[in-house]
């Protein structure tokens, strides 16, 4: 049976070729295997030589040139039969040394070490042989890619005692990577002390202002207004990767925000409308010097931010004032708080069914449901006894309150996931920003006001 590649018998043997592969193990050439023959490819395959790491006594350097009329010195091959014809046209089956300073493959197709990729032998296989470049003395030669490295020794655990907690998590684990430990925070996602002292200091700061120099109030919803303002222009900016960022015009914000607060509390409710008016036509003609580029989006945000911020702040001005202005203030105040613990404490302890998962996963029915039993509680005994009202008002104003300050958190979620951010800030610890603690008091300021001229 003819086991030639093209066909036809094979050639006669005419010996040994000029230059034979060498063995670096025997110390000698060799006689490659004749891939023509009757060995079939797996026979050729166990009888290749593998590939030299490096040049030993100048061998690539002393080889012969190419067989006069034979193929040019860039096809030269050695490995095969050099008496056969077809033996110096192509690539032997066995590695061996390129006479111009490289090292031929195991003639497979395949690199030196890299083994059978393709499955069986094939006659193409035969035919190709692949080609690098000689190793350089003393260089170690690559290691098998399909190897698998040694796993390093792992040092051993100190002994620990009985139930103690073992973690490979550094964060959670401290000492082990020399990392201190990160603080521990609530099954609500807060650091629970840290917002329980910011809250108790804000409201000490509040209720000594009330109850000392009411007018004191107004200066610190001032400075609150004009954070919230700096930190929602920054949630603007930021917002989308800073891509399509709305740019709001500060200056005219926050003059005119102050202007809307001082104007409320001396003026009432007209002067509110009059300063409110003014500072959005001035949003409006401050950004007109910046070019019409992005105009729209610009002025929508800085009008939007004049009725977000002080213009929703100025109803807890109007309240202080009345003539019981600072107890009303405080009721408003107590009403919130409640809220924000109701909600918390009963959403901790009973939470299972979510209220608005797309726009704050945390909220759900069960807090909301305890927002509303505080708020009842506590706006029936406030009014009562501070403010000479029906304990029925006051529980109907504490329904308001827990329903207007879960709306004024999930719209503060709803900028938050529009704009991509966390939070609006860091200024406050547990809490986020001065806006993430006046979203409830913002949405919930005009519907206590309202109650509060109707029902006294």
């Amino acid at each position: 049976m003819n086991n030639s590649t093209w066909g036809g018998a094979p050639e006669p043997d005419s010996g040994p070729g000029p230059f034979q592969p060498y063995d670096p193990w025997a110390g000698q050439a060799v006689q490659a295997p004749d891939p023509y023959g009757t060995q079939d490819a797996d026979a050729l395959r166990t009888q290749v030589i593998p590939a030299m790491p490096a040049d030993p006594a100048g061998m690539a350097a002393s080889a012969p040139g190419p067989v006069p009329g034979g193929p040019p010195a860039d096809d030269w091959a050695v490995g095969g039969d050099a008496g056969s014809t077809r033996a110096q046209q192509h690539p032997g089956a066995a590695g061996g040394v390129d006479p111009h300073g490289g090292v031929y493959g195991d003639g497979f197709g395949e690199a030196p070490g890299t083994g059978d990729t393709g499955g069986a032998d094939t006659a193409d296989d035969v035919q190709h042989t692949a080609y690098l470049p000689v190793a350089d003395p003393g260089v170690r030669p690559p290691a098998d890619p399909g190897a698998v490295p040694p796993t390093p020794p792992q040092p051993a655990r100190p002994p620990v005692s009985a139930g103690t907690l073992v973690t490979d998590r550094p964060e959670h684990s401290g000492g082990e990577s020399g990392r201190p430990a990160q603080p521990k925070k609530s099954r609500a996602g807060r650091n629970l002390p840290a917002a329980i002292g910011v809250g108790v200091g804000l409201g000490a700061a509040i209720v000594v202002s009330l109850l000392t120099v009411p007018v004191i109030f107004v200066g610190i919803v001032i400075l609150a207004v004009l954070i919230g303002l700096w930190e929602l222009s920054g949630a603007l900016k930021r917002g989308h990767g800073g891509a399509g960022a709305a740019n709001v015009p500060l200056v005219p914000l926050g003059v005119g925000s102050i202007a809307m607060l001082i104007a409320a509390y001396a003026r009432g409710p007209e002067g509110l409308g009059i300063a409110t008016a003014l500072t959005a036509l001035a949003v409006m003609i401050w950004r007109m010097t910046e070019g019409p580029e992005d105009y729209l989006r610009d002025t929508a945000a800085g009008v939007f931010s004049v009725f977000y911020l002080p213009f929703l702040a100025s109803f807890a001005v109007l309240m202080l004032a009345d003539d019981d202005g600072a107890k009303r203030v405080l009721v408003f105040f107590l009403a919130v708080v409640c809220s924000d613990t109701g909600a918390y404490a009963a959403g901790v302890l009973f939470g299972k069914h979510k209220m608005a998962p797309t726009i704050s996963p945390g909220k759900t029915w069960e807090g909301f449901a305890g927002a509303v039993a505080t708020c009842a509680v506590a706006g029936a005994l406030s009014l009562t006894l501070m403010l000479d009202g029906q304990w029925w008002q006051g529980a109907l104003l504490g329904a308001a309150v827990a329903a207007t300050a879960a709306l004024g958190d999930l719209v503060e979620s709803m900028i938050k996931r529009d704009l991509g951010v966390k939070d609006m800030g860091d200024l406050l610890p547990g809490h986020g920003g001065v806006m993430d603690r006046l979203d409830s008091l913002l949405a919930s300021a005009p519907a206590v006001w309202l109650l509060l001229e109707i029902f006294l």
